[in-house]
């Protein structure tokens, strides 16, 4: 084995790691430190969505929301949500982006504009055809009545991100890690 493979085996290794820790970081946000609204639960676990797709490529983030944010509603008694959280937490991962040596970046505050959206979209849609065993109009509708809830979810998500993005970047994190 040469120095360039073993160099690439070593930062995929180092990006395994890192997911790993961030998925266990998203389940712990997610399942332990939640405040249960009508038929599920708010938590920050997306903020650390959001930091491991400012941080990680793309695949490895997207990895991270499914399976913590999967892992969370199946151990805490909600899977019946977790079809819904699979898709929505790697579709949030995939607004975010790793490309800059800096987490906090426009592009990168931005996204959460569009994770609030999908949040509140996919889980209220989710809610109101799958969970009412098809499609109801007054189910939907029901369902949208929690946005306030994933509101604040996104914003105490954000508060998370925005604080350690900003220790991150101050001991340029990613310029060592990558």
């Amino acid at each position: 084995m040469n120095n360039s493979q073993t160099a690439s085996n070593s930062l995929k290794i180092r990006r395994l790691a890192v997911a790993g820790l961030f998925t266990a970081l998203v389940y712990v946000f997610t399942a332990y430190l939640h405040i249960p609204t009508g038929a599920g639960y708010t938590h920050a676990g997306d903020g650390i969505i959001f930091l491991s797709a400012s941080i990680l490529p793309t695949p490895y983030a997207m990895a991270v929301g499914a399976i913590g944010g999967a892992m969370a509603d199946g151990l805490s008694g909600f899977a019946i949500w977790i079809p819904a959280t699979v898709i929505i937490k790697a579709v949030t991962a995939m607004f975010f982006s790793n490309k800059s040596e800096k987490i906090l970046t426009r592009r990168n505050l931005l996204a959460i504009i569009p994770s609030l959206i999908l949040c509140v979209v996919g889980y209220s849609l989710y809610q109101g055809t799958v969970m009412a065993g098809g499609i109801s109009w007054t189910a939907i509708t029901a369902a949208f009545a929690q946005t306030p809830a994933y509101c604040i979810q996104i914003a105490v998500s954000t508060a998370l991100y925005v604080a350690v993005g900003i220790a991150l970047d101050k001991i340029s994190f990613k310029k060592r890690m990558f």
